[in-house]
Formats: structure tokens, C-alpha cells, sequence
């Protein structure tokens, strides 16, 4: 598992380097930024659970609120699942127009976590996708864990991180796909059947309806996952944009919003009655100056 893993970093490690280097090139040919340089091939920095490739500006601060509800399938008592929901709060800040870094706190296993995300290659007529990489940090801080573990597990016990590297093509005006390699590290996991190191390759998309409507859609098949209690992550959504606001609507299997959750812990099936309703909704403020 351990040459597995190291051989997935080399892999999008080289790919990353390809990329810099042939932006480098086309940079390097003239001193101004390409004229012809893609923009808005998705609407938001989520795609629906996982992240986009793209990046909020320098100076831009994002405040996202994210629900899952309970099942749909839990009846009218439970007014379809909407009585109860775990929520996330994260806010996001554009460093550079490349770079931005992010905090948030989930609900669902008291999880607090922060993450950075580089654009390092956008797409045009010379290179043919956007390219940005992600990492994140997630801690656990329910007491439930303790309980849960044992004795003889630490407070390292309580940390996952993940790695992704997010590549996505405009192929015109409305549609848009992405790819996700990824892999999870967890410090802990319940059974042998669970590896520490979880990859994934995740695939998403979305089409224009409207200049502010879109359908989305990703899917996140484990590669390496033997457990029956866990599924893969599948979510259908559509997203408004309302000025300054882009609400999220979708349909998904995940309960948990960080990735260390919807990629290796989703306990419900997509097709049999494992669907929650839930949203994400997104506000930009500009708090520093334009240089």
C-alpha cells in the first residue's frame, strides 16, 4: 500500500511539474498573460461536495454554509429527513489569484479543517485544461472517538489528510469535466478492511442551462476500499447564481461535507434509499485593495 500510495504522489507530483513547466513556456514567449485564457468553467469552488479547480481572487474572502440533511427516506415524522442536518461553516480567502487557503468546522464527528489550494496551470488554446492541487488537514474532536478506539490510540489518532489534484477542461459554453485523483491519509481506521491510505478518482461535471443555471454531477469510485460499510460518493445537484451568491441544491449519498468523510466514510447507497438532500451556499466579500 505504501508503494501505492508513494507511487500516486510521484504521479500527480509529474504532472503538476509538466504543467508548471509548459506554462512556464508559454509565459516565458511573452512577458503579458495569455489573452485567450479560460475562465469560469465552473461556478463556485465546489463542484458539489469536493472541491473545482477554480480559485477566488486575491483580496476575496468566502463565507460558505453547508448542510446535509438525514436520509429521504426517513418519513413524514422526520419531514423527510429535513428535521435533522449536519452542517459545515468554512471560510476561504484568496491569497493571490492562484493561491487561496480555508478553515471549517463540520458538525457530523466535530471535525475541524483548513486546506490549501493552488491553480497551477489554466487552460487555452496552447494547454488544454486547468490545473490545480489541493491538500487538507482534518481533526476529529468528538469525545464519541475515545469511546470508539480503545485505549492505546493518541491524539495523532485523530487526524486525516487528503491530496488531490484537480483537473478539469471547458469543452465549450455549457459543458464542463473535471478529474479528481485523490488519496486520503487516516491516522486511524476501524477495521483491516479499511486502508490508512484510501485513493479515489473522482470525475464530475456540470452543463449550462442558463447564464446562472447549471446541472451538476460528480462521482468518487475508491479504488482500494474493501468495506462493505462504506460506498461511493455520488451527488447530482444544480447551482443559481444570484449575484454575489451561488446556491447549491443536490441529492447525495455523503452525510459528511470534509473529504476525509465523503471519500472514505459514505454509509449510504445512492440507489437504495441512502439519499440525503442537502446545499451549499456561498457569499464573496472583497476585503483588501486591488494591487
Amino acid at each position: 500500500m505504501r508503494k501505492i500510495s508513494l507511487s500516486l504522489l510521484i504521479v500527480l507530483m509529474s504532472a503538476a511539474a509538466i504543467a508548471q513547466d509548459e506554462l512556464m513556456d508559454i509565459l516565458n514567449e511573452n512577458s503579458e498573460p495569455p489573452d485567450d485564457v479560460v475562465t469560469s468553467t465552473f461556478k463556485s469552488t465546489r463542484l458539489i461536495n469536493g472541491h473545482s479547480i477554480e480559485t477566488r481572487t486575491r483580496g476575496v474572502l468566502e463565507f460558505v454554509i453547508s448542510h446535509r440533511f438525514r436520509p429521504l427516506n426517513t418519513g413524514v415524522e422526520n419531514f423527510w429527513g429535513l428535521d435533522g442536518a449536519n452542517i459545515r461553516l468554512g471560510l476561504e480567502y484568496g491569497i493571490s489569484d492562484r493561491l487561496n487557503a480555508g478553515v471549517g468546522r463540520s458538525s457530523f464527528d466535530q471535525v475541524f479543517d483548513a486546506f490549501g489550494k493552488y491553480k497551477i496551470a489554466g487552460q487555452t488554446s496552447r494547454f488544454p485544461v486547468t490545473v490545480t492541487a489541493f491538500a487538507s488537514i482534518a481533526k476529529r474532536t468528538d469525545d464519541f472517538f475515545d469511546q470508539e478506539v480503545g485505549p492505546g490510540y493518541t491524539t495523532k489518532h485523530r487526524f486525516a489528510y487528503t491530496y488531490q489534484l484537480l483537473l478539469a477542461r471547458k469543452m465549450g459554453s455549457r459543458l464542463s469535466l473535471q478529474l479528481m485523483p485523490s488519496m486520503v491519509h487516516r491516522n486511524y481506521v476501524a477495521t483491516s478492511a479499511e486502508p490508512n491510505d484510501l485513493i479515489a478518482v473522482g470525475v464530475g461535471g456540470r452543463f449550462k442551462i442558463t447564464n446562472r443555471v447549471t446541472i451538476n454531477g460528480e462521482y468518487y469510485p475508491a479504488l482500494n476500499q474493501d468495506s462493505n460499510a462504506y460506498f461511493d460518493a455520488i451527488a447530482i445537484g444544480v447551482d443559481i447564481e444570484t449575484g454575489g451568491h451561488v446556491f447549491q441544491l443536490h441529492l447525495t449519498n455523503a452525510q459528511q461535507i470534509n473529504e476525509r468523510g465523503f471519500l472514505g466514510e459514505t454509509q449510504g447507497d445512492f440507489f437504495d434509499k441512502g439519499v440525503h438532500f442537502g446545499f451549499n451556499i456561498s457569499r464573496v466579500f472583497n476585503v483588501a485593495a486591488k494591487g
